[in-house]
């Protein structure tokens, strides 16, 4: 999803670039990124009407002009967001708790000193690897990771989530079991629910009002693991002065016995999120792509 963005900047250069630029203060990262997002805006026309496309699926009610004014807004962010990583594959431990606060960390403790299994849910915000690396400094955790076709991007993604601690990362292919024994040792789940990944064991519930193929996973592995879930949100402090994380309560009476209701109410939940700062979702994936049986591409 990164390439396709930077499409134009190739990984080699792009990853010199980020080493640099991670030396200097966060604002000056941010007027960096802000440059560099408006001219990719520009440049990526593919995943700019990626963008318009699920703006205007999600926002009917806003105009062209106010969609068009979003959708720049998104893209600098996203761009900001990737630039900035650097601070978390080569910034010092001190520096990150510095540029990350953390809101609502005795959640996860508590669950944690109880005992208890946990999944942290973490929709796809531009600041969710901050989020993910500010974290790990807390506890040991587990994730699932996408093997990428540009395998020095992989290298850099997984420096990001095992630098701290003793961290382990499952790939897709090894499925829910292995994070669901990793939860059965203390360890919290960080999962991400919000990609579109087929139809396969996917189910249509709403999303904006658009029926969207979401996996069910949160459920499943909820009921397998006996698990609570916190809800987990990482945003942008203004003029780049940092992150906000925030852990909010577990959530109760989840799951239920209904995991298409449960799904359900987990894509209401991202879309409350959203909707309070709709700039900084990641609107650049194909989150539509997958259509119910007869209905035409969206994209």
């Amino acid at each position: 999803m990164i390439r396709s963005v930077l499409r134009s900047l190739p990984t080699a250069i792009l990853a010199p670039l980020i080493w640099l630029l991670h030396w200097l203060p966060l604002p000056v990262q941010a007027a960096v990124g802000w440059v560099l997002g408006h001219l990719l805006y520009l440049l990526v026309a593919p995943r700019r009407r990626v963008v318009h496309t699920n703006l205007r699926l999600c926002f009917p009610e806003l105009s062209d002009a106010e969609r068009g004014r979003l959708a720049r807004r998104n893209v600098v962010a996203v761009v900001r967001s990737m630039l900035e990583r650097g601070v978390i594959w080569w910034g010092s431990e001190a520096r990150i708790r510095r540029l990350v606060e953390v809101r609502g960390l005795e959640h996860m403790h508590k669950l944690h000193e109880e005992g208890r299994n946990m999944i942290l849910l973490v929709p796809h915000f531009v600041g969710l690897d901050v989020a993910g690396a500010r974290l790990t400094m807390e506890l040991d955790g587990v994730g699932i990771y996408s093997a990428q076709l540009d395998k020095l991007l992989e290298r850099l993604l997984m420096r990001g989530r095992l630098r701290f601690g003793n961290q382990m990362l499952l790939s897709r292919q090894e499925g829910i079991r292995g994070a669901v024994r990793a939860m059965k040792t203390g360890r919290p789940f960080f999962y991400l629910p919000d990609l579109d990944y087929g139809p396969k064991e996917s189910v249509f519930v709403p999303f904006f009002g658009v029926q969207t193929a979401t996996i069910p996973g949160l459920s499943r592995v909820a009921r397998l693991a006996d698990a609570a879930v916190i809800p987990v949100v990482t945003l942008m402090k203004p003029w780049g002065t940092g992150y906000v994380c925030t852990l909010s309560a577990p959530w109760t009476d989840f799951p239920s016995d209904d995991a298409v209701a449960d799904t359900a109410r987990m894509n209401a939940w991202i879309e409350s999120e959203v909707r309070q700062r709709p700039a900084e979702y990641y609107w650049v994936h194909k989150r539509f792509k997958t259509r119910p049986p007869g209905e035409a591409k969206l994209y």
